[in-house]
């Protein structure tokens, strides 16, 4: 991508908890069966006391992919991306991709049940782009899952187009630019869904955005990136941290975030690692969270001292006012243990609001030294994964690098791939066209998978092959969520692997071990075309994905016009687009 023209207590304290059986608002294919089956008395009322109510019967204990409310509400937003400069942390401008004209972008908040309504223009220059909103299930809608080369062409410079979808879920999330590694120069906004909660809190604080800064733009660093690992070495540095979009720099320039609480109150913080290639661990100083959503998924409230949080992943977390009045850093470190590289770190300062801000001088917490997600993540709904037919039907995804050709001038180069594949996809053919056609001739390039069939369950684990780099990838899945049984070093054994199938956590983001494995598990029911990748920008560019192709027959396809207007703009700009495709497109 280049641009370079211009510029628990919950429940008991509601009214009415009873047994009952969860009733779909609509059809629709049951991920798993919930033993979780109670559902709020219709007087249970969300407050500070009450976070696990809702409202018309739904509470946390109601699973969202089994029954979810429609509100009748349409929330509307108007996202324009242009070029532009920007200097997060002092360091000076640089060239920038600005959503409607700042960064980060502006926060997208709904409600559970709402319908939303997003239409994106491409001001930009030389550049196309696609939106995606990372972790939403996207059910009836795989059109508006916002992948060019997957489920739409690019939108050209000068175009429009609107993304529809209904909010089935709740949580925290963000949103980023799908095109090559664009998104690392600043097409990214959080997401806010509002909804009940598993822990109580009096406050809340809004999104955390965290992520590396680079001097340099997203392409540069990409480009380099690829030769050095062509070359058998590491990305670059990134130069510093962000913090809900500033931090000072090296040489002390530039501000610190800062955040204002009050003795005796409890704060929910929405924690969103929207970086491209670091993992970070986060803490703030003599204070506990206690952590009560993965990705979009409520769990069982547990409080850790630091969380680390791969590139894609949100935590929810319960901060509670309970120390001596002071200043207290909050730290954003990227993490070395995950082979993440960073040239400085993040600080935001933390401020009771009895004493005047100044530069802390509080001490770390003890910090977790494990590239891996938090194994006590229980969902709030107890889903045990069938295990009888694990073995016989898992899906070996290896990762490893290959000399493959990738890009369109013919060049072969050192990528990632995937059973010796690396992801290539067809800007002006997207995989759902060839749905809409009745074509199944896929390009091996595309990396396409059929799922099972629907209401099955499909088990994958992705290994690292030996004599690979040992970094970790954090592995996305669209359109669904998925079952985390297990991590591990070395070579999966389905015999002596150690996998949860009782109580494994639930998200849509989990860590591929450098040099181990990674076994999730999802079920088809969400017709649709959905990407599965490594969310480290560098690595899908160079082919690091698959995409499932999940009961073709029974998608809800993109309206034809729309879908034939946008990819006919797109086509006519790339007769004479400056700057071709030379990456994996996504």
């Amino acid at each position: 991508m280049k641009f370079y023209q211009i510029a628990g207590a919950c429940l008991a304290a509601c009214t009415a908890l009873t047994t009952a059986a969860v009733v779909p608002a609509e059809p629709i294919e049951k991920r798993a069966t919930s033993t979780t089956s109670r559902v709020a008395d219709a007087a249970c009322t969300n407050g500070p006391n009450t976070r696990a109510c809702w409202k018309n019967g739904y509470s946390i204990a109601t699973d969202f992919d089994q029954k979810f409310p429609t509100t009748g509400v349409t929330v509307t937003q108007n996202l324009e991306i242009t070029n532009g400069t920007c200097n997060p942390d002092g360091h000076g401008s640089r060239l920038c991709l600005l959503i409607n004209g700042q960064y980060p972008g502006p926060t997208i908040r709904a409600t559970w049940g709402d319908m939303l309504s997003i239409t994106v223009k491409n001001s930009m220059q030389d550049n196309g782009t696609s939106l995606h909103w990372h972790g939403v299930r996207q059910y009836h809608s795989p059109g508006s899952d916002g992948v060019n080369g997957i489920t739409e062409c690019p939108l050209a410079p000068g175009q429009t187009r609107t993304y529809t979808f209904q909010v089935t879920q709740y949580g925290s999330s963000w949103f980023h630019a799908h095109f090559s590694s664009q998104y690392g120069d600043g097409v990214i906004g959080p997401i806010v869904f509002d909804g009940p909660a598993s822990a109580n809190y009096d406050e809340d604080l809004g999104p955390y955005v965290l992520n590396e800064w680079y001097y340099q733009t997203s392409y540069q660093i990409n480009a380099i990136a690829s030769v050095n690992l062509g070359n058998g070495g590491p990305p670059p540095n990134a130069d510093n941290m962000l913090i809900n979009g500033t931090n000072k720099n090296a040489n002390g320039g530039g501000s610190y975030n800062q955040v204002k609480i009050t003795s005796g109150k409890k704060y929910r913080l929405r924690l969103i690692n929207m970086s491209v290639d670091n993992y970070i661990r986060v803490s703030l100083d003599g204070h506990a969270m206690q952590v009560m959503t993965t990705d979009f998924i409520p769990c069982k409230p547990f409080s850790v001292n630091s969380l680390l949080l791969g590139i894609g992943q949100r935590y929810d977390v319960v901060i509670n006012a309970n120390q001596t009045a002071g200043n207290y850093w909050f730290r954003a470190n990227v993490a070395n243990d995950c082979l993440s590289g960073n040239n400085f770190y993040g600080r935001a300062i933390w401020s009771y609001n009895s004493v005047t801000p100044s530069t802390p001088t509080t001490s770390a917490n003890t910090q977790d030294s494990v590239c891996l997600e938090p194994s006590q993540a229980a969902p709030y709904w107890v889903q045990p994964v069938p295990s009888g037919s694990f073995a016989s039907s898992i899906d070996a995804l290896d990762v490893g690098l290959t000399k493959a050709q990738v890009v369109p001038n013919g060049n072969a180069i050192i990528v990632w791939a995937i059973n010796t594949s690396s992801i290539n996809v067809a800007w002006d053919h997207p995989t759902i066209q060839y749905v809409m056609e009745g074509n199944t001739s896929y390009p091996t390039q595309f990396n396409v998978v059929p799922t099972v069939n629907e209401g099955a369950w499909n088990y994958v684990v992705v290994q690292m092959l030996p004599n690979n780099p040992p970094v970790p990838h954090p592995f996305h899945l669209h359109g669904h969520d998925f079952f985390l049984l297990g991590q591990g070093s070395g070579t999966f054994s389905a015999g002596s692997a150690s996998l949860n199938f009782a109580t494994p956590p639930r998200r849509d983001t989990a860590t591929v071990p450098g040099g181990g494995w990674l076994a999730i598990a999802f079920n088809s029911n969400n017709p649709g075309t959905w990407l599965m990748h490594c969310h480290i920008a560098w690595h899908v560019s160079e082919g690091l994905g698959v995409q499932f192709l999940e009961s073709p027959s029974q998608i809800t396809l993109p309206d034809q016009s729309q879908f034939d207007s946008q990819c006919s703009a797109w086509n006519n700009y790339y007769q004479t687009a400056y700057w071709k495709k030379d990456d994996s497109g996504i």
